[in-house]
């Protein structure tokens, strides 16, 4: 019965951020991380008064292509912008552009004490998804040229000439 309460309960998922964002780039590495955080709840039971703990302890991440991630105990973490695009324990490489919603999934683990008694371990988990966050991953072309727009203010990539056609 506990378990179904746990479940019940308003617990917060934990949220989903990506870096970079809201864009990122096809075929670079886009480093996600979760904050999720211990809450507690204080509910009635068949007339008896429990306190309920919830932790955080794995994660899943949805990456919106078709792949997921997870469940795993590392929530991630920041990056530094001058090391985005670095592989991390969480992040993903995306193959398509386009707009694609990224689903955290939280994992808690509950303990429940009755009327101030010692507390005591919930089975199973709770999971709790957080709403979709859209990531839009786009293309990026890179063009080298011989001259600069000094020698050539002409050549493309120079101020007021039209770039070629992809």
């Amino acid at each position: 019965m506990i378990q179904t309460e746990f479940q019940r309960l308003p617990v917060a998922a934990g949220s989903v951020t990506a870096q970079p964002s809201p864009h990122t780039l096809r075929g670079a590495e886009t480093n996600f991380f979760a904050a999720a955080a211990e809450q507690q709840f204080d509910v009635t039971i068949l007339a008896q008064k429990v306190h309920v703990v919830a932790r955080p302890v794995q994660y899943t991440w949805s990456y919106g292509d078709g792949t997921s991630f997870g469940p795993q105990t590392a929530a991630g973490g920041p990056l530094p912008q001058e090391r985005w695009g670095e592989k991390t324990a969480t992040s993903h490489v995306y193959t398509q552009t386009g707009d694609f919603p990224v689903v955290l999934t939280t994992h808690f683990q509950g303990t429940y004490s009755v009327n101030g008694s010692p507390p005591l371990p919930i089975p199973g988990q709770g999971q709790f998804s957080s709403p979709p966050q859209t990531v839009s991953v786009w293309r990026s072309i890179t063009r080298n040229y011989a001259d600069d727009c000094l020698r050539n203010p002409q050549g493309q990539g120079c101020p007021g000439v039209a770039p070629p056609a992809p």
